[in-house]
C-alpha cells in the first residue's frame, strides 16, 4: 500500500466532554474534536482524524506499539 500523507490520524487524551465534543489533549495543544462516532470518556486516548474521534485506543496497547517500533528502530 502506498503511504498517503493526507491520510494521517492523531492520538490524543481526552481532557474534558461537553455533549457530542470533546476537549483533545494532544501533547499540549488542546483541540475541539467530535466523539459521537466513539464511545469515549475522560481519560480515554482517541484516534483522531478530521476532527473526528474515530477509535478509542487501548492505552497497554500504545505503550506496547511504542516499545516495538523503539525496539524497531534500535535494531536497524
Amino acid at each position: 500500500m502506498e503511504y498517503d500523507p493526507y491520510d494521517m490520524a492523531y492520538v490524543g487524551r481526552i481532557i474534558e466532554i461537553k455533549g457530542d465534543e470533546a476537549k483533545v489533549d494532544f501533547n499540549g495543544i488542546i483541540r475541539g474534536v467530535k466523539i459521537s462516532l466513539v464511545n469515549a470518556k475522560v481519560g480515554d486516548y482517541v484516534l483522531v482524524h478530521a476532527g473526528y474521534a474515530i477509535k478509542v485506543l487501548n492505552p497497554n496497547e500504545i505503550e506496547e506499539d511504542l516499545k516495538d517500533k523503539i525496539k524497531s528502530l534500535l535494531s536497524d
